[in-house]
This record gives C-alpha cells, sequence and structure tokens, in this order.
C-alpha cells in the first residue's frame, strides 16, 4: 500500500480484539515513534507502555471511562520532559514533538495490521499517579494500540481548497 492509501485507511479504533501485540510489530512501531523529528533534534520525551490489565483498567478511569482504554492490550502515554519549554513561536515544544512522534507511531501501526486511537481526555494528575510519572513531567497524550475488533466508519473531510491558502491568508 502507498504512503497515501495509508494515511487513508488510518482511522480510531474503539474497538479492539483480546489478542496480544506481537513483540517485533510493537518494536516495528516505536522506532517510528523514535525516528521522529523533535525541536534540536531533544528527543525530550519518554513513552511508558503499559500491558498490565489491572493498569489499563486504572488508567480507563482516568481517561472518561472510555472502555476502549482497557480493552486495548497495548497502551501508551507519550510524556514531555520538559513542559516549560516554548519555542520561539511561542507554542509548547513537548506538545508538538510529542505530537508528531505520536502520528509517526499511529501510521507505523497502521502499516502493521494495528489500530490505535488518540486519547485526549483525561486527567493528568490521575495518569501521573497511576503511571509514577514524576510531577515535573507532563503527560502530552495517550494511545492505544491493538487489533481493531471494529470497522473504520467513512470519513468526512473538508475539501482542500477550504483548508489551504498560496501565500498570504485568505
Amino acid at each position: 500500500m502507498d504512503f497515501l492509501e495509508l494515511v487513508k485507511s488510518r482511522y480510531s479504533v474503539r474497538s479492539y480484539e483480546p489478542r496480544p501485540v506481537e513483540q517485533d510489530k510493537l518494536d516495528r512501531v516505536l522506532e517510528a515513534a523514535r525516528m521522529a523529528p523533535s525541536g534540536s533534534n531533544q528527543q525530550s520525551w519518554r513513552f511508558v507502555i503499559v500491558r498490565d490489565p489491572e493498569v489499563r483498567r486504572r488508567l480507563m478511569a482516568a481517561c472518561a471511562d472510555q472502555e476502549h482504554v482497557a480493552q486495548a492490550p497495548v497502551v501508551i502515554a507519550g510524556v514531555g520532559l520538559t513542559p516549560d519549554h516554548v519555542m520561539n513561536c511561542d507554542i509548547p515544544g513537548d506538545a508538538v514533538d510529542l505530537a508528531i512522534a505520536m502520528d509517526h507511531l499511529s501510521l507505523a501501526a497502521a502499516a502493521e495490521g494495528l489500530g490505535t486511537c488518540w486519547i485526549g481526555a483525561f486527567v493528568q494528575g490521575r495518569i501521573r499517579e497511576v503511571l509514577g510519572i514524576p510531577g515535573w513531567a507532563k503527560v502530552v497524550q495517550v494511545m492505544t494500540l491493538g487489533y481493531p475488533a471494529d470497522s473504520p466508519r467513512p470519513k468526512n473531510r473538508k475539501p482542500i481548497g477550504r483548508i489551504v491558502c498560496y501565500d498570504r491568508w485568505q
């Protein structure tokens, strides 16, 4: 499958098969995240990989009780290590760098026949408590990972002309 087809086929999975993700597939997905660009190549992140069912259940409670968080065989927390760093453009660096890395991860997962779902509805303090993350670090993103048990819905995206301007804002 070519890259654009892969991007078009990726979707947010909210139901997972109970089978585990093979370590070699997980390793390739994590390698894709590791290779993502970051500001000044600092890679100021850490990924907490959660497989333990009890920990995933506790994460579900910290993630607005979204059942697929406990159901997915793997949950990944992307943690920023420099939460006070703001880039020259006035944007928090950890949020940008981890978004890039997690996107690499999600596309690599799709290439492996796995599904993911970005989880943004979570309580920072509860996630840090469940995962033992120190107070100075910040969880930027949580992502579920596993074999999809559902099917993609049709994607509804704006036409390109509504999201792109050339040379100046229009």
